[in-house]
């Protein structure tokens, strides 16, 4: 078998991936653009959902489960009244409920009581968890449900407040901006949402704002983005700059003495590149979890 070309193009995009098209669909873009093979997304986004998708070229692709560890950021819509199969806008309703009299003050209720914190979350069944070798989303659309075991997860902060259109307010529509872990589900929180004050709900207009430090305003469309570099693609980690001699260790994957902090670290040679990304190893080592640079 003949062995697959090493990648020349080495980096991270920042895309703001539009509506309608899937996060594949944008990796397959970015392969044909700069003509890689050895590109990845880190965190799938829903294909009518838009905003900050990270995608990794070439060796980057080593440093993505680095980027889906960050948190996220998201605004959208709850829209109160009715229920979906999909817990989105995309979805078919499923339920309509008499919501009209539903008070602002008992929907902040809700959300601060039972929806900010550590948590618990069903993940949806149009979800790209797995279980038993098949991915949610693809049995739902065989029509088949299973069975799904909560999954904790953190909601950092849940801001909401009713929307208005043409400065008129929507009593059964709210604005929500949430910043959460990695694996939360916001579809989720609006369907939880729904049924803590009494009804339904579901979520329209997702929009990814940023994936830790990576935010809408730096992205740019798939055809208009630019790689950054792969220090610049673990920018949310410390780094540490190590001598011409460490650097030597780093490449043949050592194990070093802890460094300040609790990790990972990235660690970077005299001139400022990425050697490899390095985790806690027992109260005084770290290990390579990842070495980009042989």
């Amino acid at each position: 078998m003949a062995r697959r070309k090493p990648a020349n193009t080495h980096g991270l995009a920042v895309v703001d991936k539009p509506a309608g098209v899937t996060s594949h669909d944008v990796v397959g873009m970015l392969r044909r653009r700069f003509g890689e093979r050895q590109v990845g997304h880190a965190g799938t986004l829903d294909p009518d959902a838009t905003g900050v998708l990270l995608v990794g070229v070439g060796r980057c692709t080593r440093l993505l489960r680095f980027l889906t560890d960050l948190g996220k950021t998201y605004s959208g819509q709850v829209v109160f009244g009715s229920t979906t199969d999909s817990l989105d806008s995309t979805g078919v309703v499923t339920a309509t409920f008499d919501m009209h009299g539903l008070a602002e003050q008992a929907v902040r209720s809700a959300v601060a009581e039972h929806l900010v914190g550590a948590i618990l979350q069903i993940p949806p069944m149009v979800s790209a968890v797995k279980i038993d070798g098949r991915r949610l989303h693809e049995l739902a659309r065989e029509g088949v449900e299973v069975e799904r075991a909560p999954r904790p997860v953190s909601v950092y902060r849940f801001d909401i407040e009713p929307h208005r259109t043409d400065g008129v307010t929507d009593p059964l529509v709210y604005d929500i901006e949430v910043h959460c872990s990695k694996g939360t589900y916001i579809r989720t929180l609006a369907d939880d949402l729904g049924r803590l004050c009494g009804g339904g709900a579901h979520l329209r207009g997702l929009r990814r704002l940023a994936v830790g430090s990576f935010t809408a305003g730096e992205a740019a469309s798939p055809d208009d983005v630019e790689l950054l570099t792969l220090p610049q693609a673990v920018r949310d980690y410390p780094h540490v700059t190590v001598s011409a001699e460490v650097a030597a260790l780093v490449r043949n994957g050592r194990v070093l003495d802890r460094f300040d902090g609790d990790g990972p670290w990235a660690l970077l040679d005299p001139g400022g590149d990425l050697l490899a990304m390095y985790e806690a190893f027992g109260d005084a080592l770290a290990k390579p979890a990842v070495v980009v640079s042989g």
